[in-house]
């Protein structure tokens, strides 16, 4: 359950940076927005997730910047396997949907982690510090080599809402890299074209996307991981699908307010 939710947080926040990608303005991202996703494992629904932008603009680095916060955690029966309520957050240049600050708070089973990353764009460099598990306090900063603009793994979400898709032809190749825990990654995304996606809030018209995904134990093959992102002003995650050895799993959007722009939905 523990890997479970962790692919769920690593597919829904599918980009970390995009390498010379074609962006427009972040007039799709506002303060104050909230989306709610349920989680599920082939017909069960076992969690659900929420993401938000606060109402008020914070400084980061001198820079105005989002404080946006994603929260997951189990529910029903998926409970009684292990108990998951996790808090990943950052603070996102407002601009240039850069990651200035970022932090997880992991609560999985007996599993803690407590984790603030902080970034320096001038030098490339991100230093990370974790809490120790007795006495809550944070260790000395560890240094690592990031790549230029680098972007966590939240501002990775809200960078997908500012790609200028119209840009991209059917299996264009859209290369992705960031940095996460101690490493910094690189791998590829394809772009499928608009595709109508169904859910319980009625049909939204969709870009798809589909990352390669390297070999593992938890997916099948390497196009096993599929996202859409709705075809409107705001581009938000709609739904993630992947074919997993256990079955389907993913995240699938329930409900959503204060978004910038019209939403699309065909009911």
């Amino acid at each position: 359950m523990r890997y479970l939710f962790g692919f769920i947080v690593l597919a829904t926040f599918l980009a970390f940076v995009q390498d010379e990608t074609a962006i427009k303005s972040s007039t799709a991202i506002s303060t104050g927005e909230k989306l709610e996703y349920r989680m599920y494992l082939g017909i069960f629904t076992v969690g659900k997730g929420v993401t938000t932008v606060d109402k008020e603009l914070h400084t980061r680095n001198e820079k105005s910047c989002f404080k946006v916060d994603a929260f997951m955690e189990t529910s029903g029966m998926a409970t009684w396997i292990s108990k998951v309520n996790d808090n990943w957050g950052a603070y996102i240049d407002a601009n240039e949907i850069i990651t200035h600050e970022s932090y997880r708070k992991i609560r999985e089973g007996k599993y803690r982690l407590d984790e603030l990353v902080k970034y320096n764009h001038e030098l490339d460099k991100a230093y990370v510090q974790v809490a120790d598990k007795a006495s809550g306090k944070l260790s000395e900063p560890k240094e690592y080599v990031t790549p230029d603009n680098v972007r966590d793994i939240v501002a990775g979400f809200m960078y997908l809402r500012v790609i200028d898709f119209s840009q991209y032809k059917v299996r264009d190749t859209l290369t992705v890299s960031g940095f996460f825990e101690d490493t910094a990654y690189k791998f590829k995304i394809l772009y499928f074209g608009r595709e109508t996606v169904s859910t319980d809030l009625g049909k939204f018209p969709c870009h798809k996307l589909v990352p390669i995904m390297p070999k593992n134990s938890l997916f099948r093959g390497e196009n096993s991981v599929t996202a859409w992102i709705s075809a409107d002003g705001n581009q938000i995650p709609v739904k993630v699908d992947a074919k997993m050895f256990v079955g389907h799993a993913g995240t699938e959007l329930i409900s959503f307010r204060g978004l910038r722009n019209q939403v699309k939905v065909m009911r």
